[in-house]
């Protein structure tokens, strides 16, 4: 297994080495940068795109929910506050974990665990889809068991993706970029950052400003808005 990266976001200098020190007995987290406040952090998560993210809540001028919040593509979070308060309002931000300070060696190994333990089953089942392949999605009480043929577009919708078929429109807990890799090239197009599109359930294609395109899709009728640069790639791929 290669490192895992990771990035701290913390004000206080002391607690930032304190955790630097907790994770000297874990060589397999690298730590690749750190910051002392939202904006510097946001600079860096964009640029490392590390794999998990340290990340305290209380911070001058923007919090760390702000930050998940300005951010596209979400690191695995781990929460480390002094204040215990906002435990419930982390999970609803889909943090991994969230840690208490004064931070304890065995606590903290715990965690590292769970990570590893996380990444290692997300590896496993990283195969690419195929088109005839059937998933299972869940949202609350709803259960779909579905070809990915039949998914007509996935979007971002925060630190998730919403899936689009037939009438549905279920949220699932991952990256539009982890769906964007083991889905077939041939089929689905990213539109733009927060949208792709299944090839096959798009029913119109017109001219648009700027350059960009709107794709009118099937079923739904939704519009989507192709940005510019994917525009022209979207020309190639259909041969326009």
């Amino acid at each position: 297994m290669e490192n895992i990266t990771a990035i701290i976001v913390e004000d206080s200098r002391l607690a930032r080495n304190e955790l630097k020190e907790l994770l000297k007995k874990h060589p397999q987290i690298e730590l690749v940068a750190e910051a002392e406040n939202v904006d510097k952090a946001y600079e860096l998560i964009n640029q490392k795109q590390p794999r998990i993210l340290f990340l305290d809540i209380n911070m001058p001028e923007k919090n760390g929910f702000e930050l998940l919040e300005m951010l596209e593509n979400v690191p695995m979070t781990i929460f480390t506050t002094a204040y215990d308060e906002y435990a419930i309002k982390s999970f609803e931000y889909n943090a991994f974990d969230y840690l208490l300070k004064p931070i304890s060696q065995e606590r903290f190994s715990k965690t590292i665990e769970k990570v590893i333990t996380a990444i290692e089953k997300e590896a496993s089942e990283n195969t690419p889809f195929e088109l005839h392949r059937q998933i299972f999605i869940k949202e609350g009480e709803n259960c779909w068991l579905i070809r990915i043929s039949e998914i007509a577009i996935f979007e971002i919708v925060g630190n998730y993706t919403r899936v689009y078929f037939d009438e549905h429109k279920p949220l699932i807990y991952k990256s539009l970029n982890q769906i964007e890799a083991k889905l077939p090239e041939e089929t689905f197009f990213r539109a733009n950052r927060q949208q792709i599109i299944n090839l096959n359930h798009v029913d119109k294609v017109v001219p648009w400003f700027n350059g960009k395109l709107k794709i009118t899709m099937k079923n739904s009728k939704q519009e989507i808005e192709v940005s510019r640069r994917q525009s022209y790639k979207f020309k190639e791929v259909l041969g326009f």
